[in-house]
């Protein structure tokens, strides 16, 4: 699991204009519209600058940075939303956190090591790469790493199976499947012949 560090700084300035041309002017001059949502204070509309904006994305959603808004105080944030269009980020959402109220976050999940049943000529499908979890910021990982080393052809792989940091509520459903380990027809039917079975029909084809 990785520790949150905040590692990232990025600017923001207030945004007083909210009509179609204004924000379509933001984008063309390499700005994002956001709006920081505040755990203490009231809601306020910036934009940034869109490369800044990306390396920050770049470390991962629940990755805490300093979201330094002009004018105003440097404030512990992650990134809560982000909407785009045709591959370009067109909108984005913050959150302001605060050490002692815990908040919600969806995670980033990453699968490592080679699952067992892949080996015997199992094939791994990723059907979830995030979970939703809740805890205080200070120990909230910025990503959870999963051994999957040890999953058998067949097996599955449920939100409810990750252990999460003490104090880290999972809030995903826990029977969600995050991934599983499928064995090809024809494998079945190889698989049913070693143990002197028939395979079903139309195996194999």
């Amino acid at each position: 699991m990785n520790a949150n560090h905040h590692a990232y700084h990025l600017n923001a300035a207030p945004r007083t204009e909210f009509n179609r041309s204004s924000l379509r002017r933001l984008r063309q001059n390499g700005r994002v519209p956001a709006v920081i949502y505040g755990a203490e204070t009231e809601n306020l509309a910036v934009h940034v600058d869109v490369k800044e904006l990306l390396q920050v994305v770049r470390t991962g959603r629940s990755e805490f940075f300093d979201l330094e808004v002009e004018g105003g105080p440097v404030l512990p944030a992650l990134i809560k939303d982000i909407q785009q269009q045709n591959g370009k980020i067109v909108h984005v959402d913050f959150q302001q956190v605060t050490k002692n109220k815990p908040i919600r976050v969806k995670m980033p999940v990453h699968l490592v090591g080679t699952a067992k049943g892949t080996k015997v000529g199992g094939v791994l499908q990723i059907q979830e790469t995030e979970l939703e979890v809740e805890g205080l910021p200070d120990i909230l990982p910025a990503s959870l790493d999963i051994d999957i080393s040890s999953l058998d052809a067949g097996g599955k792989l449920l939100a409810g199976d990750v252990r999460l940091p003490d104090g880290v509520v999972l809030h995903s459903q826990a029977d969600e499947l995050l991934a599983s380990i499928v064995l090809p027809r024809a494998a079945d039917a190889d698989a049913a012949r070693n143990a002197g079975e028939e395979p079903a029909e139309g195996a194999g084809e």
